[in-house]
């Protein structure tokens, strides 16, 4: 599974951004799709995930400005709303199969005015 990610960019505070992820090769076997975020100096943290049947989880700091999303194609969103200066990061997409974890080179999120 070779996962991409893209959308990021340079947004004022209180702005939106949409990040979509595509996978490719063995999509059949996906389960779990999720989004991670490392900020400069922090470790990487979970930011939101998804299961096959569409169940999501969601950090506490993100909770009801985020939404999480996939379609049948494995196409992996991620609706950014309301971003403040603490959502700079670089945001990676993530896969799970039954055995492996695959992760896609990330795209940076700046929120800066």
């Amino acid at each position: 599974v070779q996962l991409q990610a893209c959308g990021g960019g340079l947004v004022q505070p209180g702005g939106s951004l949409r990040l979509s992820c595509v996978a490719s090769g063995s999509t059949f076997s996906i389960k779990d799709m999720g989004w991670y975020r490392q900020a400069p100096g922090n470790r990487n943290e979970l930011v939101a995930t998804i299961t096959r049947g569409g169940s999501t989880n969601y950090a506490d700091s993100v909770k009801g400005r985020f939404t999480i999303s996939r379609d049948n194609a494995n196409r992996l969103y991620l609706q950014m709303n309301s971003l403040k200066p603490e959502d700079t990061a670089v945001y990676s997409c993530k896969a799970r199969d039954r055995l492996f974890d695959y992760w896609g080179p990330g795209t940076q999120v700046t929120v800066s005015s």
